[in-house]
């Protein structure tokens, strides 16, 4: 089978996964951890459907924007995938600065702001306590599987575009500062949004500029907001208000 067709197939696959899994959700009340919807816990399947969202997302905008990616896609698929898939032997990749140290980041944020989405047990605010820092540890956690698929999984740059093919495309670097960024960036979104974001919307009525504080000052939660099927300045319990004294909708 030619590569094009195969990834083709595995795209739409993995889409249908994305839409038919959280209608099977609704008709049983226990999900696959085990947790009833109104106990405490992780919602697994949630965060892994959402995160599935999340790389069609990329892998959509790579293929869209990067000609490098779609000049990659003939041939054969299991041989350029096993020849891409490789311990790597230097530090970088290849790509920019700008990529490796913002991007991987904000993407590995995104993915572990899915998993504290479905984490009844995590904080939604920063704060000094034990509870809150073990959370974010956990979502660093979820973005390093993440990354680990996203670069090498059956649905990843190697496979997607056959990143890694050329050995100097292949570094630790995404490997380490994507969950390591991860971990610092969602802890600066939280207090940005606590310390900063919050009091910029109390001085302004410009829904404008309040959606915008929001999207530019969390870049990791927008990605993720967008990603689950959300607005990309949603928050939970902080509708924002369309016109001055408005009554506030549900964002």
């Amino acid at each position: 089978m030619k590569h094009r067709t195969l990834v083709h197939l595995c795209v739409i696959a993995s889409i249908a996964v994305a839409t038919i899994a959280p209608l099977g959700a609704q008709e049983a009340p226990v999900t696959t951890t085990g947790f009833v919807e109104d106990q405490q816990g992780a919602d697994v399947l949630g965060a892994f459907v959402d995160s599935l969202k999340l790389l069609m997302l990329e892998h959509g905008i790579r293929i869209a924007f990067q000609e490098k990616t779609r000049s990659q896609l003939g041939g054969p698929f299991w041989m350029d995938y096993k020849r891409s898939v490789a311990i790597p032997r230097q530090w970088e990749d290849t790509d920019s600065w700008p990529v490796n140290y913002i991007g991987h980041p904000i993407h590995g944020a995104a993915a572990g702001y899915i998993w504290l989405d479905h984490d009844r047990n995590a904080p939604g605010e920063i704060s000094l306590t034990r509870k809150y820092w073990a959370t974010r540890g956990q979502a660093a956690a979820w973005a390093a599987a993440y990354s680990l698929q996203f670069e090498y999984g059956p649905l990843s740059e190697a496979s997607i575009g056959n990143v890694g093919l050329n050995p100097a495309t292949n570094g630790w670097v995404d490997h380490v500062i994507t969950p390591v960024g991860a971990f610092g960036l969602i802890v600066a979104e939280d207090a940005l949004d606590k310390y900063f974001v919050k009091w910029a919307e109390s001085h302004t009525t410009n829904p404008f500029y309040r959606f915008a504080f929001r999207i530019v000052f969390n870049p990791g939660r927008t990605l993720s907001n967008t990603a689950s099927g959300r607005w990309p300045w949603h928050r939970d319990g902080r509708p924002l208000k369309w016109k001055p004294n408005e009554t506030e909708r549900p964002n």
